[in-house]
């Protein structure tokens, strides 16, 4: 593929974004912190309880890609919860946050750089593509589409992407868009889908938690203060 067109223009921008977070103050996610934690973990049991409810409950056979994999943090929490390292996989875009991962993970996990929709997977060949806040920073309609197409043709049938991200737009932050559920169900248009509304909205969550961590699930209670979503777009029989 040639470094030129649009495929090429919005990965470069990806990568201009992320280094503009850079100024972002560390602590802010780190799991120290009274809303990191509690988001984190509410993550992880609405992850395992939709395991158990697909009838996942052997992790260590599943083989799993992420797609924007960072410094490896997903892919770790991941082998905690029983995956095991030599069915997962990582693509992630920016060099720096690959070396990261590479000192992170065992070595039997694979890690690749680049453009995940050039990576060489054939069709059907996993049972779990997953991405986690990716598509919230990618602003080109077209590349969405382009890698959600990736994904589904890795995916076998019977298995399916898992999706977390958020799904409305932060003023503060152009960015960053949300994708909403209809944009998730365009994206894969043959898929069954089943969703969950997760995490408490990232300001409030600071903002009461500096008052006290308890507060996190207080506030968490009322689904529209809730802005990511936990999405299981699973891929029928035949497709």
């Amino acid at each position: 593929m040639s470094d030129r067109g649009p495929a090429s223009d919005e990965t470069r921008a990806v990568a201009e974004r992320y280094a503009r977070r850079a100024n972002t103050p560390l602590d802010r996610y780190s799991l120290l912190q009274p809303d990191v934690w509690q988001t984190v973990q509410e993550r992880q049991r609405a992850m395992l309880r939709l395991f158990v409810q697909l009838g996942l409950t052997d992790l260590t056979q599943l083989k799993l890609l992420e797609v924007g994999c960072g410094a490896g943090g997903n892919l770790l929490e991941l082998l905690r919860l029983g995956f095991a390292p030599q069915h997962l996989t990582g693509a992630e875009l920016l060099p720096e946050r690959l070396a990261q991962a590479r000192q992170l993970l065992p070595s039997t996990v694979q890690l690749w750089g680049g453009d995940a929709c050039q990576l060489d997977i054939a069709p059907g060949s996993l049972d779990i593509v997953f991405q986690s806040t990716v598509f919230s920073s990618l602003l080109d309609d077209a590349f969405q589409q382009r890698l959600a197409a990736a994904m589904w043709r890795w995916v076998a049938p019977g298995g399916g992407v898992l999706w977390y991200d958020f799904t409305v737009n932060n003023p503060r932050n152009p960015d960053v868009r949300g994708v909403p559920l209809a944009r998730v169900r365009a994206l894969f248009p043959q898929a069954v889908m089943r969703h969950r509304k997760i995490t408490l909205a990232p300001p409030i969550a600071r903002a009461v938690c500096r008052l006290h961590p308890s507060l996190y699930r207080l506030f968490n209670a009322l689904p529209p203060l809730r802005t990511h979503v936990l999405v299981w777009l699973q891929k029928p029989a035949g497709c």
